[in-house]
């Protein structure tokens, strides 16, 4: 294996339960009551995928650009008074892949100035190669081309790329693209369908790094 690809929002950060907070507080400022439980519904999707979804679950009867305005103001709030916060194990094993020499690259739905603040802020920006971004591409998780596009980025067949995943909708689009696929789960659990799609499940980024280890596969 020459490369791995990390998903970021409950992955690398334990951004989505942050969203879940921010979308709570926007949805009852817009009057449709608490509605963090959507991240759930929306998880490893991009903006113009998830918009489709909150259409389907209220139709007409939300505020776009309402919801658009508080998740925003949520956001740039916390964000202003908290550090991105970072899921354990993330400095431990892009230390260990560093040092092996083992090529690094984001596949992640959210938009790039996002992606930008949080690598930044958490000081992981420079171990990546590159980053994919959910505005950066056509279509969204659980469509392949965005593990596609990161592998072509790294120059790497997808066969020899691991992809790390927390999302039924990262799972698929990195098991369709080729990607050997972990999964360390955050909000979800998987199925036993999407179970025969990964190589292996970890509690958390330190337990990936371990398992690197002793399987000698980097």
């Amino acid at each position: 294996m020459k490369a791995v690809i990390f998903d970021m929002d409950g992955l690398m950060f334990d951004t989505e339960r942050v969203f879940m907070k921010a979308w709570d507080y926007a949805g009852e400022k817009i009057g449709i009551g608490k509605a963090g439980y959507m991240v759930i519904k929306t998880l490893g999707m991009n903006i113009v995928t998830s918009r489709q979804i909150w259409e389907q679950e209220f139709k007409d009867g939300y505020d776009r650009q309402g919801l658009q305005k508080y998740t925003k103001e949520f956001l740039r709030k916390y964000y202003t008074e908290n550090k991105v916060p970072v899921k354990h194990g993330l400095y431990l094993l892009l230390d260990y892949l560093k040092k092996q020499k083992v090529k690094m690259a984001v596949a992640t739905s959210s938009p790039r100035w996002e992606v930008e603040h949080h690598l930044r802020q958490a000081n992981v920006f420079d171990y990546f190669k590159g980053i994919v971004c959910g505005d950066m591409i056509k279509k969204s998780k659980p469509d392949p081309e965005i593990y596609l596009a990161a592998c072509e980025l790294l120059k790497e067949k997808p066969e020899e790329c691991y992809a790390l995943e927390d999302s039924e909708s990262g799972i698929l689009s990195a098991y369709h693209a080729g990607c050997k696929t972990i999964m360390i789960p955050d909000l979800w659990q998987p199925k036993e369908e999407i179970e025969k799609m990964i190589i292996g499940k970890f509690e958390n980024l330190e337990k990936v790094k371990e398992y690197f280890i002793e399987q000698n596969f980097i």
